[in-house]
């Protein structure tokens, strides 16, 4: 296939970064960003992202890859325009905040109509057949994500299938999503990778459907893991004998404070907005599950502090990174923010060390830059997952990881 098409990927994030950098392999690819700094660190050959494996693709050379701020720079080029720009939940509209994208389609259209948009962003069922409708000269596609925070450029190199949504009836959108899969396939290491076309709608359900499962997958480790503690149960071993099951599986299955990050929290909350009128039991009882979760995390740490108090030492409770994973620099939706909150409003006193955070307070919490010191300092420990600087801190630490125990 020829390799001339100029694409343009609007939002410098970690899908768009990502997916910039697997068609910039094969084509002229230029990113669209308002991030002055992004833009000026993408062109040095620096990632904006904390991902080693952006990083060394970044800093390769090999790639064929340019950063603007310039819209028509990056539009007037361009043959598809990928919009990955961020939609947050509303919860005063209960629904995704799609302004950043109608403004982007809409500066698209005037300025390189003949562009094929395909949106990236997660949206609500339905919204891209309403944009086709507004603009109805255009070709937009949908093309749903599934990477994993942290490892975003590595699941964009080896997808687990690639879905467009378009219009099955119209023969010319139908070629412009097929050519948009070859693009991404002839850019994906794996190659035996599978694709599938589907309406927009569709493809839309599959994003939200697929991010509640995970959500439910997550929350239903964490009732088990609630009810062993209770129980005086090993958590490990009860879900090693229920993930023997090939039809369950051995994965998403770690016990944690809860889900969070840019995804699960807001797709769930769409999800459920989507069900108006519609009989549903589970999709709302997975979010509800996920607030009782980390109420009761809150809870166990709360009983650890009275148990000190008892003996006449006011304890200061360590909160140890609040970003949602090793190698992350996202926090946003994390659950331990949640529960910061809840211990708050108990006045718990507490300390924080997050070093990707360079402020001396965070939530009316001290930041505490030196681990050491963090660490002696503290009388409970509460970490989300183990890392290796907590090892010889074991009987400090409170947490659910089931990773590093035997």
């Amino acid at each position: 296939m020829d390799t001339n098409s100029v694409i343009t990927v609007v939002g410098a994030g970690y899908v768009g970064l990502s997916l910039a950098i697997v068609l910039a392999q094969r084509n002229k690819t230029i990113i669209l960003d308002v991030d002055v700094t992004k833009v000026s660190k993408i062109n040095s050959g620096i990632s904006p992202l904390v991902e080693v494996e952006t990083q060394n693709h970044i800093s390769s050379g090999s790639l064929s890859l340019h950063a603007t701020t310039d819209s028509f720079e990056a539009y007037n080029q361009a043959d598809y325009i990928i919009v990955a720009v961020p939609t947050d939940y509303s919860d005063e509209k209960c629904n995704l905040d799609t302004t950043i994208v109608e403004k982007v389609v809409k500066e698209i259209v005037a300025c390189k109509p003949s562009a094929t948009i395909v949106i990236k962003s997660t949206v609500p069922i339905g919204f891209t057949d309403s944009l086709q409708c507004i603009y109805k000269e255009s070709s937009i596609l949908f093309c749903p994500e599934f990477l994993r925070e942290g490892t975003a450029l590595h699941d964009s190199l080896y997808p687990s299938r690639i879905i467009v949504g378009t219009d099955l009836n119209n023969p010319q959108m139908m070629a412009s999503a097929q050519r948009f899969v070859e693009l991404l396939q002839d850019g994906a290491i794996k190659k035996s990778v599978i694709t599938l076309l589907m309406r927009s709608s569709e493809a839309e359900a599959v994003k939200l459907f697929s991010n509640t499962f995970l959500a439910l997958r997550v929350s239903f480790f964490n009732e088990l893991d609630t009810y062993s503690e209770q129980k005086g149960l090993n958590t490990q071993r009860i879900i090693k004998g229920i993930c023997a099951d090939s039809r369950i599986g051995d994965y998403y299955n770690n016990p944690s404070f809860g889900y969070g990050g840019y995804c699960l929290p807001k797709d769930t909350k769409q999800l459920l907005n989507s069900f108006v009128d519609i009989p549903e039991e589970i999709i709302e009882a997975v979010i509800h599950a996920n607030e009782t979760r980390k109420r009761y995390i809150a809870e166990q740490i709360i009983s650890r502090v009275d148990d000190l108090n008892y003996t006449g030492i006011k304890p200061i409770v360590g909160i140890f990174r609040i970003t949602m994973k090793n190698g992350s620099d996202n926090y946003r939706g994390s659950p331990m923010l949640d529960i910061v909150s809840l211990l708050q409003k108990r006045n718990i006193e507490l300390v924080i060390y997050e070093p990707i955070i360079n402020e001396d307070m965070h939530m009316g919490v001290r930041l505490e830059k030196d681990l050491q010191a963090f660490l002696l300092r503290s009388d409970i420990i509460v970490a989300n997952r183990l890392y290796d600087e907590l090892e010889g801190w074991e009987q400090k630490v409170y947490t659910r990881d089931l990773y590093s125990r035997d």
